[in-house]
């Protein structure tokens, strides 16, 4: 146990979310808890985990979500470890909620994305269809977030586009979609920014730099035929300069969404074409999708994004990339033990709005921990 890589993470305490300043001690090595000394709370080492309040082992946990990840049924993970299906299934949505909070502390950051790709998947369920629309980074192949809808219309599209709008710099910024026109007002409106300093609503100015492409694909008998390619918004030179620097050749494309549609489909098993694993629930869906989308971008290499170490007539020797060591998020391969492992800090604590003076306990306290 090691306090001085531990939070607390109380709300409302003052060093709430702070790491390495000294108020962290062990409280029962026995029962693994911690203390902060600021607020006087207990806690125990897996707070803020999937892990916590569990009484299955480690280890079993790590094994069957593990096995979610990659695209095991929870029938087969049943009958292989004698649980019961409610069960594997609190895990994966426990898991998929604890994935969405480490997606958005480290993943929905501002940086320059370069080109971005968005589609759609057609998901059937138990007596209804959803659309699971997502997005990715075409340069670090890093996969953005995704938003689940029963209806593929312009609501769909504007929450996608404004989870890109989160990890997006005011950059040159290419989108390609294919040819659904909710995409383009989608597009439109999240990258727009208000003007401050007059009266009355703000004017929104949309971004410098964003271009739209589509590419819509021409079907005869249920086979494409053909593909033409729309440019939106942007002129060809701009575009072209865009692609040569974020897919080093080609032409506009939908095909690196595509593959990574695949993957999911793969790996979800309610995605599986003509399969009798249909999920009943949109929420068991959506953590399925964050679960799948982390360990994608943290826990697995892509062969695409490897670099060659040392080339010569003999011998070539690669590194091995991870989206979130390519996008620079973290520096190594995460094991699914420390993706499920790693605690988000909680927001910044904020003194409370009282009428009068603070006194000066508080303004000890606000001087000590607020900056």
């Amino acid at each position: 146990m090691d306090p001085q890589a531990v939070f607390c993470p109380n709300q409302a305490c003052p060093a709430s979310g702070q790491i390495g300043q000294g108020n962290i001690g062990v409280h029962s090595r026995k029962e693994r808890r911690y203390k902060c000394h600021v607020c006087d709370k207990t806690f125990a080492e897996t707070k803020g985990t999937p892990f916590y309040r569990l009484r299955t082992a480690k280890d079993i946990v790590i094994i069957v979500v593990t096995l979610l990840a990659y695209g095991c049924p929870v029938q087969a993970i049943v009958a292989a470890f004698d649980l019961d299906e409610r069960t594997v299934l609190s895990w994966q949505s426990r898991s998929g909620k604890h994935c969405q909070q480490v997606h958005e502390h480290l993943v929905e950051r501002q940086r320059d994305l370069g080109q971005v790709q968005a589609d759609e998947i057609r998901v059937k369920m138990q007596g209804f269809i959803v659309w699971m629309a997502m997005a990715m980074q075409v340069q670090t192949r890093l996969w953005l977030g995704g938003e689940i809808s029963q209806h593929r219309d312009k609501y769909l599209m504007r929450a996608l586009m404004q989870r890109v709008r989160h990890c997006a710099l005011c950059r040159p910024l290419l989108v390609c979609v294919d040819g659904c026109q909710a995409y383009i007002d989608a597009i439109r409106k999240a990258f727009r920014e208000p003007i401050r300093g007059q009266a009355g609503r703000p004017r929104l100015r949309p971004w410098d730099g964003i271009f739209i492409a589509q590419v819509i694909k021409q079907y005869a008998q249920k086979r494409v035929v053909g593909v033409k390619r729309h440019l939106v918004q942007g002129t060809q030179a701009q575009i072209d300069a865009l692609v040569q620097k974020t897919q080093g050749r080609g032409v506009i494309n939908t095909a690196y969404i595509e593959r990574l549609n695949a993957t999911f489909r793969s790996r979800i098993a309610a995605l599986v074409r003509r399969g009798r694993a249909l999920a009943r629930q949109i929420p068991t869906l959506h953590d399925g999708m964050y679960l799948v989308g982390t360990v994608y971008n943290f826990c697995t290499y892509h062969k695409s994004l490897r670099v060659p170490l040392y080339v010569s007539n003999y011998r070539r020797r690669w590194l091995r990339r991870t989206p979130a060591i390519a996008a620079g998020i973290t520096d190594h391969r995460w094991t699914v033990e420390e993706l499920l492992t790693f605690q988000v800090p909680p927001p910044p604590w904020q003194p409370p709005k009282r009428r009068g003076r603070p006194s000066k306990a508080m303004k000890a306290l606000v001087a000590r921990w607020c900056t």
